[in-house]
């Protein structure tokens, strides 16, 4: 009986030290999602597109991008401000949402990104997902990727840094009726 209770506490214990360490590896490496001290980025895999803006990480945090903004594809207040905001029917701006989310997901979804943070603002919005710029592996920065292909557009009410860059991407992709400012199939303008 003794024997049995020693063998179950080893095992037990092993257990335990193996968990710590793969714990500590998964936590402490930046390819999992630590902040990296000396360059201040976090690096993460994107797991899902929730929408244009806002991603799920694979650890479970959300993060939002900075500075922009797309089209609601789900029912929300959002969606209801859009539509008042645009005169377009909320129909119209879920089908736009949807696109852009398509094409934002063909840009991130699975992919080893590097968030930054914007210096001397908030670390989270009212919802608790992380405000950030997103860079993909290469450095494409992400927030201006999808403004310059017409994806999204700049998110005025809080600006930051790079929102005068931001608004001279967008002036381009409707000038140019790159993304959403195009002729869509579809849609009429």
């Amino acid at each position: 009986m003794i024997k049995t209770a020693s063998k179950s506490f080893s095992f037990l214990f092993s257990f335990i030290v193996v968990g710590i360490i793969f714990y500590y590896f998964i936590y402490t490496n930046p390819d999992f999602g630590l902040l990296d001290k000396k360059s201040g980025e976090e690096t993460y895999f994107i797991k899902k597109v929730i929408d244009g803006d806002t991603y799920l990480l694979h650890n479970g945090e959300k993060v939002r991008l900075l500075g922009i903004d797309t089209p609601e594809q789900y029912d929300s207040d959002k969606l209801e401000e859009d539509a008042l905001r645009s005169g377009k029917d909320k129909k119209t701006i879920r089908k736009l949402g949807k696109l852009s989310s398509n094409y934002v997901k063909e840009l991130v979804e699975g992919k080893k990104v590097i968030l930054k943070k914007e210096p001397n603002y908030e670390d989270r919005d009212k919802y608790g997902r992380l405000l950030r710029y997103v860079y993909l592996e290469d450095g494409t920065l992400i927030n201006a990727k999808i403004i310059q292909d017409g994806y999204g557009q700049v998110y005025e009410k809080y600006p930051i840094s790079k929102t005068e860059e931001f608004r001279r991407y967008q002036k381009d992709a409707r000038e140019n009726k790159r993304g959403l400012w195009s002729d869509i199939e579809g849609f009429r303008n």
